[in-house]
């Protein structure tokens, strides 16, 4: 459900590299999920590797939003892929945040793009792109301490 609505968000700001990288994970999960069902060791084992590589997202997606590093929130190339322009949808309609329209735009300015100027924000949104990707590292964790408990079952059943 975390990821569904990470997902719807990250759709509102075409942030295309997360949107993919959620799809993934939904499948995956989907895969772990019948994994589990069907008593398949080898679907859990593969939910298990890619917790590992969606944490790793995750804990990149984290340190690009504070900029860690030569990490910048202002390069459209790393989550939108430079199709299109990169904004967090959280942006510009976060908690508090008001609006207003630069006018009139730069010359350089491209005319399909809006400038504008956000204040006000109760919560700045880095920092909720942050809290979305702590809690996905938190399920993450614990999606990974349960499939190593139920690949061990199942191979213990096998066994006996």
């Amino acid at each position: 459900v975390s990821v569904l609505e990470r997902q719807i968000f990250d759709f509102l700001g075409y942030q295309w590299a997360p949107i993919l990288a959620n799809f993934i994970h939904i499948i995956i999960v989907i895969l772990g999920l019948f994994g589990t069902i069907q008593y398949r060791p080898r679907y859990i084992t593969g939910y298990a590797v890619w917790l590992v590589l969606w944490v790793t997202w995750n804990i990149f997606v984290i340190c690009f939003y504070l900029e860690a590093g030569d990490l910048s929130k202002e390069t459209d190339l790393i989550l939108t892929f430079n199709i299109s322009m990169h904004r967090s949808w959280w942006m510009e309609n976060g908690p508090g945040c008001t609006v207003t329209s630069v006018t009139p735009a730069p010359d350089w300015a491209p005319e399909d793009h809006r400038y504008i100027t956000v204040s006000g924000c109760l919560l700045e949104y880095q920092y909720i792109e942050v809290a979305h990707s702590s809690l996905q590292i938190f399920l993450a964790l614990a999606g990974f301490i349960y499939a190593c408990y139920v690949v061990k079952c199942i191979t213990e059943e096998e066994d006996s």
